[in-house]
């Protein structure tokens, strides 16, 4: 259990440091005169950090869980990419922090933008609209992968449920809602139900894994 509260703390650190963390992401300050073109490219920019960060996240708790995490090729039908992977027969509770970090990531970047600019969707803000909508857009996609039971044995939904033991599709809802309330909040900024069923999405996915196996 000590490992799994490192795992916890590092959570705990990751959300409370974004502020912080924020001001070395350079977000580009809104400028009307940019051209569509820029602004695509930077949204785009934006994305590409969500997918880092995600992947940062399995990284850090291969580190902290000692898993020798390797690059692995992978196919999902015919297309062939790369994903992240680690030893098996770990303990159950560092295999889902492990599984789990990339969204633990996604859902506390998510939750640092719309704390701090809840009014995201009228600024002219390419950089983090584009950080935002990966983390949603990747939510929603894992978890619709997790009700299909589809894709490459590697995902991460299918580990989070091995580890916890139960149906994938199960961790589809954990995964999915978060990302759901975070659209809302997007377009209804003043959605407060929204604002709190978001955070205690976010939070249930994180102490579950202090369910006696």
């Amino acid at each position: 259990m000590n490992g799994v509260r490192r795992a916890v703390c590092l959570v705990a650190c990751l959300a409370l440091a974004q502020p912080a963390a924020a001001q070395g992401l350079s977000v580009p300050p809104a400028d009307s005169n940019q051209h569509p073109i820029t602004d695509f490219v930077t949204f785009l920019a934006g994305g590409a950090l969500g997918l880092a960060l995600h992947e940062t996240g399995h990284v850090l708790f291969d580190a902290a869980f000692d898993a020798h995490p390797t690059l692995e090729s992978v196919h999902f039908g015919p297309i062939q990419f790369f994903a992240i992977t680690h030893e098996n027969n770990l303990p159950w509770r560092e295999e889902y922090a492990i599984d789990s970090a990339g969204f633990w990531m996604q859902e506390a970047t998510s939750e640092w933008l719309l704390t701090s600019r809840p009014n995201l969707r009228a600024t002219k803000a390419p950089f983090a609209k584009g950080l935002l909508a990966f983390n949603v857009l990747a939510s929603v996609g894992y978890g619709v992968v997790a009700f299909t039971k589809s894709g490459p044995p590697e995902r991460d939904t299918r580990g989070m449920a091995s580890a916890l033991g139960v149906d994938e599709r199960a961790i589809g809802v954990l995964v999915i809602a978060p990302a759901v309330f975070d659209a809302i909040r997007y377009f209804k900024p003043d959605a407060a139900w929204a604002r709190w069923a978001s955070r205690i999405a976010k939070v249930a996915g994180v102490v579950v894994i202090f369910k006696q196996q």
